[in-house]
């Protein structure tokens, strides 16, 4: 997801999250005007911490940071503060494990963190917030907070998402089902029956999913005590764990423009289209949206983060900032600590890394040898594109009475989905939170996929040449398709390619995720939170169930729970969780 646009040198000092506002951040000095690119400096918070003080690592070269004997031992050390990695820290610490989380930047949240310029607050990643609900067992943000005892306040999306298609299809998705639906049939009521069996589907899988508790399937006395209450419920997640949206739509639609459309209902999901996308992680999107709506965090996305790494504190663990890891460490085969970039060294019964599986096995494990289960990972799955992000304020006044918060732009041509700079994704949050903005101003957050081949290479001159080309190009489309006047409008834009997605995200070549190669079987090949290093779990949006907000929260909740059980928190059974292992390892050469 987007970069965070910032570079920084100081460490940030977090008072308690409230819902409004987010602790605010200010540029320290260094600031350039408005289309200059990226404004560096430092970050600096404008009022002193009240609770939970952010530890800052000193780096490299700054002195005193060398080797010792280290320093734990920790129950789990979490590489990483991005939702995934908070959600599994927070769940573990709610259980009464002591935990150290080790950030490299300045701030948690990763790319659902933010960042502040000229009074706009900016999500760094998506604004639209999946499992954000009070009802269900799939508010899995909810019950993250709430397991270390913090709630926020959000505001209600009365639609999800505007598409702007090519033959000028134009599709709401409101937050009521039956309006969804109703417009839906409208646009295509020769393929009424088709539309309701396809989504009907959609709501079987959810309400599968939704009527249980979700934990780690990885853990056999869970599987089999939900297996014995909900069989019914579980055999139909079963049946469907192989399947793909797109082979399911095939089975009920045959026009060809629908089909395109839940591509890019899809699309908007996992970044691939619906052949590709396993019919499960649809589903919970395509009905979560509807069952519990779409809700945003008062003060921004970048809320969540700090309201989950305050709790995780107060629960009486830790969490370190500008601590660069940069080594899992292993004693006979087995992970037991971390060492960071300035020589420090932490050691724990578990090591948990939210970073991808390419930068977990590429960079922080030292071994020549990649493991068996990572070769068949990388097998089936390549990285995703990166995105070129656009982060603008713009006067009030260009956009129409009623504009929707979240809008997909792909104008002429199907063929363009899944091409660079094809299709556009575009949130305006100050249509719900208006504090995010000076008055009279909105936001602006625009999104379009970009490969990192296409920025090496450049000298700085070409680099901040072709940032400004390719951003007046999208700013040009969507003038001409949604806001006449847009590029006259703006008071303020930022522009972060994917070479900044991989230098402030650290996620290698600023990859959104996994894709996979080719068509897949639903999420067999998908891996799950245990790896074949004993010790040593990944989370986050290269494990199982994949991308997206509620999607990496699961991983969370369900690698949390797999710890739990190998350190003695939680009950387990020797011998089922051996035969378990077993029998998903080999599902999984099954795909």
């Amino acid at each position: 997801m987007p970069p965070l646009a910032t570079r920084v040198h100081a460490p940030v000092l977090l008072a308690p999250a409230s819902p409004r506002p987010a602790p605010r951040l200010c540029l320290a000095s260094g600031a350039r005007g408005v289309g200059g690119g990226f404004r560096r400096g430092a970050l600096a918070s404008e009022k002193p911490a009240a609770a939970a003080v952010a530890v800052a690592e000193k780096a490299d070269g700054e002195g005193g940071g060398g080797g010792g004997e280290g320093e734990g031992p920790y129950d789990a050390i979490v590489i990483g503060s991005g939702i995934g990695g908070l959600v599994a820290a927070t769940q573990l610490a709610a259980k009464g494990a002591r935990v150290l989380v080790l950030e490299k930047y300045l701030i948690p949240g990763g790319s659902s963190g933010y960042y502040r310029r000229d009074g706009f607050t900016f999500d760094v990643g998506s604004s639209v917030m999946f499992g954000f609900s009070d009802k269900g067992n799939l508010n899995l943000i909810t019950q993250a907070l709430e397991a270390v005892g913090r709630k926020m306040e959000v505001l209600p999306d009365p639609s999800t998402v505007h598409f702007h298609l090519p033959g000028d299809l134009s599709v709401l998705v409101h937050r009521k089902y039956e309006d969804f639906i109703n417009e839906l049939i409208s646009k295509f009521p020769h393929e009424k029956e088709g539309i309701l069996k396809f989504y009907d589907t959609c709501w079987k899988i959810f309400n599968s999913l939704n009527s249980l508790e979700l934990k780690s399937l990885e853990e056999p006395l869970y599987l089999f005590g939900q297996f014995f209450q909900k069989p019914l419920e579980c055999l139909t997640l079963a049946y469907y764990l192989p399947q793909n949206a797109g082979d399911i739509a095939r089975k009920f639609i045959k026009d060809q423009e629908l089909l395109s459309f839940i591509d890019a209902e899809c699309f908007i999901v996992s970044t691939v289209n619906a052949l590709q996308t396993p019919m499960i992680n649809a589903s919970m999107v395509l009905c979560d949206r509807h069952f519990g709506g779409i809700n945003y965090p008062v003060g921004g996305v970048g809320g969540i983060a700090i309201s989950l790494a305050d709790g995780l504190v107060e629960k009486g663990s830790e969490i370190r900032y500008k601590a660069n890891v940069t080594n899992v460490i292993l004693e006979n085969g087995k992970a037991v600590g971390v060492r960071l970039s300035n020589g420090k060294e932490f050691f724990a019964k578990t090591v948990i890394s939210n970073a991808t599986r390419w930068d977990t096995f590429g960079k922080l494990l030292k071994e020549k040898e990649l493991p068996e289960e990572e070769k068949n990972f990388q097998k089936n799955y390549v990285k995703a594109p990166s995105f070129l992000s656009i982060h603008m304020g713009v006067k009030a006044s260009v956009l129409p009475a009623g504009t929707d918060c979240h809008h997909f732009v792909l104008e002429d041509n199907w063929n363009n989905l899944e091409k660079s700079y094809g299709s556009i994704f575009l949130s305006i949050p100050t249509v719900l939170d208006p504090s995010l903005a000076p008055e009279g101003h909105h936001i602006l957050h625009v999104f379009t996929t970009a490969g990192i081949e296409d920025w090496e290479g450049l000298s700085r001159k070409e680099y901040e040449e072709k940032k400004e080309a390719v951003a007046n190009e999208i700013i040009r489309r969507l003038e001409k398709k949604l806001f006449p006047g847009l590029q006259d409008s703006i008071v303020l834009k930022e522009v972060g390619s994917p070479k900044t997605h991989r230098r402030f995200l650290a996620r290698n070549d600023g990859t959104y995720g996994p894709m996979p190669r080719g068509k897949p079987k639903g999420l067999l090949a998908m891996p799950f939170n245990t790896t074949s290093i004993d010790g040593l779990y990944c989370v986050g949006d290269s494990c199982f169930p994949g991308q997206g907000v509620i999607a990496v929260a699961f991983s969370g909740i369900m690698c949390a729970h797999r710890v739990a059980a190998d350190i003695g928190l939680e009950q387990k059974s020797p011998v089922l969780d051996a035969g378990l292992l077993g029998l998903l390892r080999w599902f999984r050469t099954l795909a």
